[in-house]
């Protein structure tokens, strides 16, 4: 576990964007009980978390389609929810960050660590933003 004045600034980013914090295992159940297309960031610690995914999910909301629910949990911090979440994102293994597109509970598009190390958050908005023209 990560101490909470470590990563407040960094859950923060994007909750000041408009993305809910999840922080329970019902927090999770009821975002993704939600019709309509729901995004959930995997937020990290890690430099790339910094960097790219969080800047990137951040500017893919200028697309001119976007997800109707905005959430995140937070690897290494709130456990229970982000396990809740990552039992949504089977058959992908646990990774972080990670950004996943949900179409009324189900799993339509996913960004792994692998998809978003060395790639910039421009790059990542631009997969976001292909993905929400398709999905929301």
């Amino acid at each position: 576990m990560y101490p909470e004045e470590l990563v407040k600034p960094m859950r923060d980013e994007l909750v000041n964007a408009g993305f809910e914090a999840l922080f329970t295992s019902e927090d999770v159940q009821k975002a993704m009980a939600k019709k309509g297309t729901t995004l959930v960031v995997v937020n990290s610690v890690c430099g790339c978390a910094a960097g790219t995914a969080r800047p990137g999910a951040i500017a893919s909301l200028q697309a001119d389609k976007t997800p109707m629910n905005l959430t995140t949990v937070f690897a290494g911090v709130e456990k229970e929810s982000t396990q809740r979440a990552r039992e949504f994102m089977i058959p992908f293994p646990p990774s972080s960050p990670a950004i996943a597109l949900f179409k009324d509970g189900n799993l339509v598009h996913m960004l792994e660590r692998h998809h978003i190390e060395g790639r910039s958050a421009q790059m990542i908005a631009q997969n976001l933003a292909g993905a929400y023209e398709e999905f929301c």
